[in-house]
């Protein structure tokens, strides 16, 4: 008998299915800046070898 009020008992559904939605999100997120975080080194790289060239060439 206190098996089936158990199982029909849904007050904390709606709790459970907002933090497994959250925790999908998370890890998306995180599985993007992983691999965003090569394409973002690039362009410092890029920028501050532009800026070096740049004062190298203001200072001659």
């Amino acid at each position: 008998m206190r098996w089936k009020i158990l199982w029909g008992d849904d007050r904390g559904q709606d709790l459970i299915e907002y933090t497994l939605l959250l925790a999908f999100v998370v890890l998306a997120a995180a599985g993007l800046f992983l691999q965003s975080s090569t394409a973002i080194s690039g362009i410092w790289g890029a920028t501050s070898s532009n800026l070096s060239a740049a004062s190298t060439t203001a200072a001659s």
